[in-house]
């Protein structure tokens, strides 16, 4: 569509969390942007971020030490690059958030800083306690519309449109599915969240349907490292209460986790007990669970300060208190939920993919800074630090690199219809089959099994039309490119754990690519 016709923009940007807000301020710069949301500007993931955002500001930090704590909790996957970006630059982009006025926690005049599980030092930013993600979310929000950039709110993105292989624009419709209208653009950002939908017991939002992942397949993306979940240790368990992320940050100042016959755990599972990474913290919670033949264990934070609970967790508290537990005196039951999705759309370390004028930031995109599990309070400086370098490399003109120079790679492409016809599945079943099969503990049979039925289920689903149509339909896809990733890596790796192949494999420290288009050449 050419630049003088109606509904064209220099930039389209698909989602309102803190990666779409942030690359728009930045993009308005530069020409005109649109952003495009399928609910609420506020409906995203950002606003339930709790435990902070990681960058080594404090005097016994350094860029090197977040680096080298960055580089261990990836378990040899991540992408060394993109890391030392990823460190080198977070300071700056904190320094941005003050400016923008995001009122960051402060104890006598500095930033106060706090520790999590895996960081060696304390470096964690927080706001408003555990509001972290609101505050960063309101303030971004606000500055987008003082800037005047228009939002498009209820508005489904169904397709990527290409000529000639590069962007032109985008396919949309209203949530009834009856309104579809095309807008032009020179650029298309995703960022649209992660798939934490696909899993029964998950500490995200409604709107984490994977959907810019499934737009980006279709166009012709590269998908990768999709098998590595990342399921959150801690998300509060209580009968008929929603799913309730217990901040990393509890344990951090000093919380212990007891099974239900009241004994701390985790010394026998890890030498840095309740501060080891997430992914050996939730399977050891999964082991203890078995043990006692229990759905949960608790978090203890009863012998620490109540003024220190409930400043430090003010959220957490009063959503608890309002349940009838006071975590001052008694004990959170918790148990494992997905949270983060460490792979995704590839990019190169300038956001950009595989498909000219195609970028990709925040949950929907994989940098390769988390490499097989993501070290915590890195992804929302992650966003700001990649999602400014999309907007540097359009200003500086540098040329399209086709998503960057191809890594050790393995190449997967989704097969037809597994087994006989099925009937289409409802979010409820899909959940269900991707927890008990594609979950924290995996194994062939259970994953062939789920890579079979989700195929048959992906081929039975018709045109999507509204809302809940489109998001099954992503959903399904994107459970594809998670099991069948899964199903071939033969291995454990950081959060993908297969109890039939429990070791790490040399022959395995690469990366898993899912695409609708043949790559050629392999390098190391």
């Amino acid at each position: 569509m050419p630049p003088n016709m109606k509904n064209y923009y220099d930039f389209v940007i698909v989602g309102s969390g803190i990666a779409g807000l942030y690359t728009a301020l930045l993009a308005r710069q530069l020409g005109s942007v649109l952003i495009v949301t399928k609910g609420r500007i506020e409906d995203t993931n950002t606003r339930y971020a709790q435990g902070g955002i990681a960058a080594a500001i404090g005097p016994q930090d350094s860029p090197e030490l977040h680096f080298q704590d960055t580089i261990a909790a990836g378990d040899d996957l991540c992408n060394p690059e993109a890391v030392g970006i990823l460190v080198d630059e977070a300071p700056d982009r904190i320094s941005e958030l003050v400016k923008l006025g995001v009122p960051f926690d402060t104890v006598h005049g500095q930033i106060d800083l706090t520790t999590e599980a895996a960081h060696s030092v304390p470096r964690i930013l927080h706001a408003g306690g555990d509001a972290t993600g609101a505050h960063i979310e309101i303030t971004l929000s606000k500055k987008v519309s003082q800037a005047e950039i228009p939002v498009l709110e209820n508005c489904l993105a169904t397709g990527i449109r290409l000529e000639d292989g590069r962007v032109a624009g985008i396919n949309t419709t209203d949530s009834s599915g009856h309104s579809p209208t095309e807008f032009g653009c020179r650029y298309l950002i995703l960022a649209t969240g992660g798939t934490g939908q696909l899993y029964k017991f998950t500490t995200n939002s409604e709107i984490a349907t994977g959907d810019g992942v499934a737009l980006a397949y279709q166009a012709g993306a590269e998908i990768t490292d999709t098998e590595f979940i990342q399921f959150h240790p801690t998300a509060l368990i209580l009968p008929g209460v929603p799913t309730f992320l217990i901040s990393e940050a509890v344990r951090g100042e000093g919380a212990i986790l007891r099974n239900v016959n009241g004994k701390r755990f985790m010394p026998d599972y890890a030498p840095d007990a309740e501060m080891a990474p997430r992914d050996v913290v939730a399977r050891s919670i999964v082991y203890e669970m078995q043990k006692t033949v229990s759905d949960r264990v608790f978090i203890d934070a009863s012998h620490l300060p109540a003024k220190l609970v409930t400043t430090r967790f003010p959220q957490i508290y009063r959503f608890c208190i309002e349940h009838g537990l006071d975590i001052t005196r008694d004990r959170i039951p918790v148990a494992p939920a997905a949270h983060y999705l460490m792979g995704g759309v590839k990019i190169n370390t300038w956001g950009e993919t595989n498909i000219e004028g195609l970028f990709a930031a925040g949950e929907t995109a994989c940098t390769g800074v988390h490499g097989a599990n993501r070290l915590a309070s890195n992804s929302l400086i992650e966003v700001l630090v990649f999602g400014k370098r999309i907007i540097e490399r359009i200003a500086r003109e540098i040329p399209f690199s086709a998503g960057g120079a191809a890594d050790n790679r393995f190449v997967l492409h989704l097969n037809g219809q597994k087994g006989p016809p099925a009937l289409p599945p409802d979010r409820d079943m899909l959940q269900k089959l991707l927890w008990e099969k594609v979950g924290i503990i995996r194994e062939k049979n259970g994953l062939t099994e789920a890579a079979g039925t989700l195929a048959a289920w992906h081929h039975s689903l018709v045109q999507a039309g509204g809302r809940a149509s489109l998001e099954l339909k992503n959903l399904v896809l994107c459970g594809r490119l998670v099991a069948e990733a899964a199903l071939a890596r033969e291995e454990s790796r950081g959060a993908h754990f297969r109890a039939d192949f429990p070791e790490s494999s040399p022959a395995w420290r690469r990366h898993i690519v899912l695409s609708k288009k043949i790559i050629y050449g392999v390098s190391s």
